[in-house]
């Protein structure tokens, strides 16, 4: 009887098509990115006569995101990489040439090399949102377009010319209509599904319903992962930078930018009203000669440590735990 063969799986997700390849050699097969196109993939990858050790997407600006949940439903290892680690991958391996097939097969080299190291594994492969916070992550992400848009008119407002004054001011209106209603969309969603978890997160002064809203929709791994790796997915964790003898800088790059500004203000206002363990430790770190960004980067960085804990623990904001 021959051994069934372990395969990894890469799809190269554009807005109308996914290029799938099963194995990093061969053909590839196109298939459309709707209902349709996904379950012809599926059906494809159940055909295909071998086992499937890991399926590896890019982030595509959420266009990968229903055929990945489909396939995790379907009992698939799935992992959503950053497009930049898979292009740097595709360099490591001299892949320098770019086609939605070649990319592909890139992907499916990397699926084989992370599904054979388990520490690798254990990174990338997460459990992806569920409906409802696919659904709350869709309201955030509308009320952040909006409040972008709404910052750019009030800004041309300061400095117009009276004749489109009305208009600005119009504009503005409307959009602040809009913003109100998502954030009454966003409460009403986050009492139905999370509010155990965003009344939680709300005992952390600083922490409000926007924050605590966008923590749940763009953070599910809160509460799972150890302090460092949760720093590092939101990139506020210091890399080290030493070669030899040189000891570099440290420096944050990567991880969540839409989320490192939620939690900027979030930080901001603990300072600001007297959060009993941000603002005396923010306190510290500039009283100890530390520029105003490196002292609030480490104060997002404790209060994600903290939050991160409330939620693994399941336990409220307590000063005495947490200070020092």
């Amino acid at each position: 009887m021959s051994r069934t063969e372990m395969m990894g799986v890469g799809i190269d997700v554009a807005k109308a098509t996914l290029e799938l390849s099963i194995g990093a050699v061969g053909k590839t097969d196109t298939f459309g990115n709707d209902p349709e196109g996904h379950a012809a993939l599926l059906q494809m990858l159940r055909n295909s006569g071998r086992e499937v050790s890991l399926v590896v997407l890019e982030a595509t600006g959420r266009l990968e995101l229903e055929v990945a949940c489909l396939l995790q439903a379907e009992g698939y290892a799935v992992a959503v990489v950053n497009p930049r680690a898979a292009r740097d991958f595709a360099r490591s391996i001299g892949a320098l040439a770019k086609t939605d097939a070649i990319d592909a097969r890139v992907l499916a080299q990397m699926a084989a090399a992370l599904a054979n190291d388990p520490r690798l594994l254990a990174r990338h492969v997460r459990a992806l949102p569920s409906e409802e916070r696919r659904e709350l992550d869709a309201l955030v992400g509308r009320r952040r377009q909006l409040m972008t848009m709404l910052v750019a008119e009030r800004l041309r407002l300061m400095s117009a010319h009276p004749k489109v004054r009305a208009s600005l001011g119009a504009m503005c209106a409307a959009l602040e209509a809009q913003i109100a209603d998502l954030e009454r969309r966003m409460a009403e969603h986050i009492a139905e599904h999370e509010a155990a978890t965003a009344a939680l997160l709300r005992t952390m002064p600083g922490i409000g319903p926007t924050s605590a809203a966008c923590l749940i929709a763009n953070l599910p791994e809160l509460g799972r992962l150890n302090r460092q790796q949760i720093s590092a997915l939101v990139g506020v964790a210091p890399f080290a930078n030493d070669s030899g003898t040189h000891r570099g800088r440290r420096s944050i790059r990567g991880g969540r930018f839409e989320l490192r500004r939620v939690l900027y203000m979030a930080a901001m206002a603990a300072i600001r009203h007297a959060n009993p363990v941000i603002a005396p430790f923010y306190a510290r770190l500039r009283t100890a000669g530390k520029c105003h960004k490196v002292a609030l980067v480490a104060c997002i960085r404790k209060m994600l440590t903290i939050l991160n804990t409330m939620l693994k623990t399941g336990t409220k904001f307590d000063p005495a735990t947490h200070r020092g």
